[in-house]
């Protein structure tokens, strides 16, 4: 079975890209994880399947594949991503478009210079809709693993994150206790973890460990996510630039109940066809 693709990045987060409007493909867990391989498949961070919608508001559907294979409800590169690659491979013209994704809809703008726009919905900070098991809804939590203790927010932007300031992010423990705040108990859908460094009320620094994926270049539920915490726990004033290891985004959140708004570039890197194994057919 050959798979026309195009690979992509926002900000060095890379995506394989599949068009599955023209081609009749939708990956199981075992295909997205070949084709996510840096080995033996293509190889990137996630897997997005680009689908006819099944809502009659939205213009598409937008599948997202971590690279363990299994599907998640959001990704903020990614639909950065998804908006060149509709545009690029001529399936729409509008510059506004609504999209169709596992956690609801989501407004994407391609802006007159290239970069797009992306409402990210409203962040959701209740405890039962992260999922967070919390003993309660206080906004700063204490998280124990490992005989240490790490001080986290946790909100939800289509997928759960548990954001700490720290003194310095890059020497912060990613890659020691990203993988254990990730899988710890409280999150029953495990967790992306992330590490935020202020460095005015306008500008962070930002690592995450991602869930399914381990540390990326960037993150843009990530970036949101922290924005999002900062702002609540009055460290941050709306619009913030986020440093990541690939590069700036710019984040604005106007407060409770408001949707945030990410704005960055899109990528694409080459196009390619391949062929699934037989064993995974």
């Amino acid at each position: 079975m050959k798979l026309h693709f195009t690979k992509m990045h926002g900000l060095g987060n890379d995506f394989v890209v599949l068009d599955a409007v023209r081609q009749n493909f939708v990956p199981t867990p075992a295909q997205a994880r070949w084709l996510a391989d840096r080995h033996f498949g293509i190889g990137c961070d996630q897997l997005l399947v680009i689908e006819p919608p099944q809502r009659a508001e939205a213009d598409f559907r937008y599948r997202i594949f971590n690279s363990d294979g299994g599907e998640v409800g959001q990704c903020g590169n990614g639909a950065r991503c998804f908006v060149r690659f509709v545009h690029d491979q001529g399936l729409t013209t509008q510059r506004r478009i609504c999209v169709e994704t596992l956690s609801g809809l989501i407004v994407l703008q391609l802006e007159d210079d290239g970069q797009v726009t992306v409402d990210m919905g409203v962040p959701r900070w209740s405890p039962a809709d992260i999922p967070f098991i919390a003993d309660s809804d206080d906004l700063i939590q204490t998280l124990e693993f490992a005989g240490r203790s790490a001080t986290i927010t946790a909100v939800s932007m289509g997928n759960p994150h548990a954001v700490q300031v720290v003194d310095n992010v890059a020497s912060a423990p990613v890659s020691r206790d990203g993988p254990l705040i990730e899988a710890h108990p409280n999150f029953p859908k495990r967790v992306n973890a992330g590490f935020m460094e202020v460095v005015d009320r306008h500008a962070i620094r930002l690592r995450v460990y991602e869930r399914g994926a381990g540390e990326t270049l960037a993150c843009g539920t990530g970036a949101c996510a922290a924005v999002a915490v900062g702002i609540r726990r009055g460290l941050l004033d709306s619009p913030v630039q986020v440093a990541t290891s690939g590069g700036a985004l710019a984040i604005a959140w106007g407060g409770m109940g408001q949707p945030v708004l990410m704005t960055g570039p899109a990528v694409t890197v080459f196009t390619g066809e391949i062929e699934l194994p037989k064993e995974i057919i």
